[in-house]
């Protein structure tokens, strides 16, 4: 049997994992990590669907803290990367997680906290539903540069996902999870978190 096809909104997390891309289907049958007719592809079908806990808007994948599903003798292993390390939600992740593929045999999960999780890994889709969510998402991290530390803040516009002004304003460098930081429009007087880019 062949493998099944990559779902076409996965293909960006082939050029995240360190073991590289995943593999091609071929005729020659099922690549080195699908041993099981496609298993694979179905289980980052079923990863697609499990939302993040402090964000319900958007899956796990969609975060990019989907970093790679491996194949093994008894199940699966799903590696994830936290958003940050200290993130509160990392044991209810997992526990998502392994509920979500309990259907493929034993699940393990790796925490690989290296490198860093980055907001440049949230998808396209991720970003927009953000967006409708109520939630500002982050622009573009430049790696060479990373994003500095700020004794006093830089005056930046931060969008209002609501009513798309830019005239906002700070009210917290940090919202519900230390990775948002809260905001209120001046034009349509809305609060909204700001996704930090990180």
């Amino acid at each position: 049997m062949n493998a099944a096809p990559t779902p076409s909104h996965l293909d960006w997390l082939s050029s995240l994992t360190t073991a590289g891309p995943r593999p091609a289907p071929s005729d020659a049958g099922p690549g080195p990590t699908d041993l099981g007719c496609g298993r694979l592809s179905a289980a980052w079908e079923v990863l697609s669907q499990v939302l993040d806990p402090e964000v319900p808007a958007v899956s796990l994948v969609e975060l990019g803290i989907v970093r790679d599903l491996l194949e093994t003798a008894d199940g699966l292993e799903v590696v994830l990367t936290p958003t940050y390390s200290g993130c509160p939600a990392t044991e209810a992740i997992e526990q998502s997680v392994r509920e979500a593929l309990a259907r493929f045999g034993e699940i393990t999960v790796t925490m690989r906290r290296a490198p860093a999780w980055t907001t440049d890994w949230i998808t396209d889709e991720g970003r927009e539903k953000l967006r409708r969510y109520g939630i500002a998402p982050p622009g573009p991290v430049d790696a060479g540069q990373g994003v500095p530390v700020r004794i006093v803040r830089r005056r930046e516009a931060i969008a209002c996902p609501r009513c798309g002004s830019a005239h906002t304003e700070q009210l917290s460098a940090f919202g519900s999870t230390a990775c948002k930081s809260l905001y209120r429009c001046l034009a349509c007087r809305e609060p909204f978190e700001h996704f930090k880019p990180i």
